[in-house]
């Protein structure tokens, strides 16, 4: 059982910067994979990126590449998401999760989070 609680959510200006974290508990952290999907208000949950259980592969969805950066540190059983040159349609809640070959799709997600609001003005 892996539990996931996401902080560093808010509002920010269009342009500006957050660092979502992402706390895991449990002893198997390493195991898993990791991402970030977020979703908007009426809209499906979107994949972000993702992390391999070493944090040695990375991978983004399209629009996220070249703003957004995953990290993660095992030893703290912490995933980050540092976001930057944010837009307003970077609004959305954003969850982290955790699975075994995780990937872009939903049903590949075994763990997720709460979630953090993250909202983006112009």
């Amino acid at each position: 059982q892996v539990q996931l609680v996401e902080s560093g959510g808010g509002l920010v200006q269009a342009g500006g910067s957050l660092r979502l974290s992402c706390a895991a508990s449990g002893r198997t952290f390493s195991s898993y994979d990791m991402g970030w999907f977020r979703q908007a208000p009426g809209k499906d949950r979107d994949f972000v990126a993702r992390i391999s259980s070493t944090g040695g592969a990375t991978y983004y969805a399209d629009s996220m590449k070249g703003r957004f950066t995953i990290s993660r540190d095992n030893a703290k059983n912490t995933v980050y998401l540092q976001m930057s040159s944010l837009k307003p349609e970077d609004t959305a809640v954003y969850y982290c999760a955790a699975g075994i070959g995780l990937s872009a799709i939903v049903t590949s997600v075994r763990y997720w989070g709460q979630g953090t609001q993250v909202t983006v003005s112009s």
